[in-house]
């Protein structure tokens, strides 16, 4: 099966992951932007980091979703 699964599903897994801990790294601890960056764009107000919140969250379902089509792919080259 592994040789079967294409690089597309490992990179769209491994983006998925790392999506998916920033996810919950900014949905735990907002101010981690700030703090790495120096910068505060919306003057405290928590709108950026709920809007990244967001985004994160759509873009780590669309990358597992990619990757169950590429799992299914290799699935049905094997039978």
């Amino acid at each position: 099966m592994r040789n079967v699964l294409r690089r597309r599903f490992w990179l769209e897994t491994g983006m998925a992951i790392v999506t998916s801990m920033l996810f919950v790294i900014t949905l735990v601890q907002r101010a981690w932007i700030e703090i790495v960056f120096n910068v505060d764009p919306d003057n405290r107000s928590g709108a950026l980091e709920w809007l990244i919140v967001g985004a994160l969250l759509v873009v780590t379902i669309t990358l597992f979703t990619l990757a169950s089509y590429e799992w299914r792919r290799a699935r049905t080259a094997i039978s």
